[in-house]
């Protein structure tokens, strides 16, 4: 410990300083202890900590390196605010007494004696506690936790009996008990909350109870045999932790919103902000778990991060925004989730801020080195606030929702390529001079025969062009290489959800808040393993498997045909078939073209990426609208797919811009 001050009198108490170290976890040896000279707490050592760091505090101490233990509640009274008249000093509204999980009970002579005898007694007449009678020796460390009546933020620490010794005053378990070693004994009496958590992922994630443990025997003799409680991990462990995934229920309450509130409470530490709906207030809540956390510090550190807004808009109670990295393969990993019955970009000056001092109160200096919005709606000043950094724009989610829109909507493969094309030059007509309303006449009066993605366009996307196109003349564009890592994190999501979200009604937000915590956070988690150790590839989840920037990575640039006469058109030989060459339209653009499988479906492919990289390479831009784009036009006019044109077409051949997305 760090040591004692004077003597202190009861009435002295509530004088004593407030201690919060710093560090996450923190135990005695970081506090100073003040003994209490008379009255009921005469000769124990008491401090003063912020009730809500009470669990670090226990944590702390269960990290003891000569006895690591366990603290449990053996013990637990509450009482009502306004219950008491006249409150004593160290008179509580919450009162907590935490035990060694060695004791009080000692058992050591009793099994010698008596075997597996299950009716035995302990000497204190209290009974057996089921399942831990092998844990008992008898060890005395106990402390008690006090939530203050007339100071209900701090919480009054009494070490009752500091030493891990039983009632001779010897030591009980740990290093220092000579009959404790070679035995469980001396390490904590339960696994650690990291393996814990570790092998409720790989449930999660589907790996078999025989193939962990198999993996955990394989990895402790690697490394040298048993050091702690966790090197002991049995298959019983295992299975107590696949029946508790298999009993549990999403649903803590019928009510969804209150069901909401009690995981929230339950989970507190992975929760950075809580607004419950209430009134005019819309439900907000923001999630991240340490593995989360861990993964923002370190790869959001002079690294992107990114939004991916409104996700089960029309599907979910209550729309999900991800902030997502990006690792060295340019995967896209969940390091916050935000459920909210309110438009994402509404709430993001209430949770943005809390979530930042979360994330720097580990690390002060962690900064990243752009923000990549995918929804022009969010107040970029909060973000460059916030985050200070700079906000650049991010298309994906415009591109798919437009493609798909096309693909539902026109079935001619040519009719959709232009028509994708000129909605690009909409989105980029002010930097050719003319107006949005202009380019979006133009674009209605050309393809006017195309009724049904006509409805779609102006029930769906003319109310958001003035906010596109004044967010592209005001914030750089990201390049198409997030554009596939945000896709694939999409597709994972979607696949996680589509099950529920097919059902009449949409699915409660407890549910989803479960699943997100339980199956996608593991799926990820387990990911990063495999990755890392190299176990379970046969498991390797299809799904997060390399993505569109990975694979395009792996063609070669010879394999990519660039004609300096027609830059409107590229080819990319295919990787399993040496004849097949596939055609990219308007290359180096984010809205390029493809007619490979996996673009035609409405994805961002390899060849569009690969294609992308070698005109960033090269300075390669492509003109939105050169004399060849027109002469495609006429091309589909003639053939009867498109009205005549009209001679007198207010856009010019010299009309060009650049689609090539801006880095800096």
């Amino acid at each position: 410990m760090k040591g004692h001050e004077k003597m202190a009198r009861m009435e002295d108490i509530l004088s004593l300083p407030v201690q919060d170290p710093p560090c996450e976890e923190f135990s005695a040896a970081h506090l100073k202890w003040v003994k209490v000279g008379g009255g009921r707490l005469g000769g124990d050592d008491i401090a003063l900590i912020p009730f809500a760091r009470v669990g670090d505090f226990v944590k702390g101490e269960s990290g003891n390196a000569a006895c690591p233990a366990n603290f449990r509640v053996e013990s637990r009274r509450k009482r009502a605010e306004g219950s008491v008249r006249k409150p004593r000093v160290d008179g509580y509204l919450e009162y907590t007494l935490y035990w060694c999980s060695y004791g009080p009970d000692d058992y050591r002579d009793t099994e010698s004696i008596f075997g597996d005898n299950s009716n035995a007694k302990p000497a204190s007449g209290k009974g057996s506690r089921p399942g831990r009678r092998h844990m008992m020796r008898g060890c005395q460390c106990h402390f008690t936790v006090k939530r203050l009546y007339t100071r209900p933020l701090i919480a009054l620490l009494v070490y009752n009996l500091r030493n891990h010794v039983d009632k001779s005053g010897s030591p009980c378990h740990g290093i220092l008990d000579q009959d404790a070693i070679g035995t469980r004994a001396m390490y904590a009496p339960r696994i650690s909350e990291e393996l814990r958590q570790k092998v409720m992922a790989m449930l999660y994630a589907g790996v078999s109870l025989d193939s962990i443990v198999q993996h955990h025997m394989e990895f402790v003799h690697k490394n040298g045999g048993p050091n702690n409680r966790d090197d002991f991990l049995t298959r019983n462990d295992v299975r107590n932790m696949e029946r508790l995934i298999h009993s549990s229920s999403h649903q803590l309450h019928l009510v969804d919103e209150s069901s909401v509130a009690i995981w929230s409470q339950r989970h507190s530490k992975h929760v950075f902000f809580f607004q419950e709906a209430s009134g005019a207030e819309p439900l907000i809540l923001g999630l991240q778990t340490d593995w989360q956390m861990q993964q923002m510090l370190h790869l959001g550190q002079n690294g992107c991060i990114a939004s991916h807004s409104a996700f089960g808009l029309k599907k979910l109670k209550s729309p999900l925004c991800s902030l997502l990295v990006f690792d060295s393969s340019q995967n896209a990993i969940p390091v916050a989730w935000v459920i909210s019955s309110c438009d994402a970009s509404e709430g993001i000056h209430k949770w943005m801020g809390p979530l930042m001092e979360r994330i720097r109160a580990k690390d002060n200096r962690w900064r990243p080195s752009a923000f990549l919005l995918d929804d022009p709606s969010f107040n970029t000043s909060v973000i460059r606030e916030v985050f200070q950094c700079r906000v650049l724009l991010n298309l994906w989610h415009v591109r798919r929702s437009w493609i798909k829109g096309l693909m539902k909507r026109c079935l001619n493969f040519d009719v959709q390529r232009e028509m994708f094309k000129q909605l690009g030059r909409i989105l980029y007509c002010t930097k050719t001079g003319s107006g949005v309303r202009d380019a979006v006449e133009e674009f209605m009066q050309i393809f006017v025969d195309h009724c049904s993605f006509m409805d779609y366009f102006k029930s769906h996307c003319l109310a958001k062009l003035d906010l596109l196109v004044k967010a592209i003349n005001t914030l750089p564009v990201a390049s198409q290489e997030s554009h596939a890592a945000i896709e694939s994190y999409h597709l994972r999501l979607n696949s996680n959800f589509v099950n529920a979200c097919h059902s009449d009604s949409r699915p409660r937000n407890d549910w989803l808040i479960h699943i997100l915590t339980t199956e996608v956070h593991s799926l990820y988690w387990f990911d990063q393993y495999i990755t890392e150790t190299g176990f379970f590839e046969d498991l390797k989840d299809l799904s997060l498997s390399p993505n569109s920037w990975s694979r395009a990575l792996l063609i070669p640039d010879t394999d990519v045909l660039l004609d300096a006469l027609n830059p409107d058109i590229a080819k990319v030989i295919s990787q399993t078939d040496r004849k097949l060459a596939y055609t990219l339209w308007n290359p180096g653009s984010e809205f390029s073209f493809c007619d490979c499988p996996w673009a035609r479906r409405g994805n961002v492919c390899k060849h569009a990426i690969k294609v992308s990289l070698i005109c960033k390479h090269r300075q390669i831009a492509s003109p939105s609208l050169n004399a060849q784009e027109i002469k495609g036009l006429k091309d589909l006019s003639n053939s009867g797919l498109l009205p005549p044109l009209q001679s007198d077409r207010s856009v010019r051949q010299d009309d060009s811009f650049v689609f090539y997305p801006r880095t800096q």
